[in-house]
């Protein structure tokens, strides 16, 4: 599954999330994410390295 794909599942999750406790997990899930998704944008674009520093 793609980070995109995970991230859309996520957001109809939210949409759907009846109960608090879920949605803050949901929430949550989505935040991550969407973060993991703009480090891979960022290495992509050779913005960021992924390499550990030395």
């Amino acid at each position: 599954m793609s980070i995109d794909q995970h991230i859309e599942e996520l957001r109809a999750e939210l949409r759907n999330a009846v109960y608090r406790d879920e949605r803050r997990e949901t929430e949550a899930a989505l935040e991550l994410a969407l973060a993991e998704r703009e480090v891979m944008l960022a290495e992509a674009h050779g913005e960021v390295s992924a390499e550990p520093p030395f």
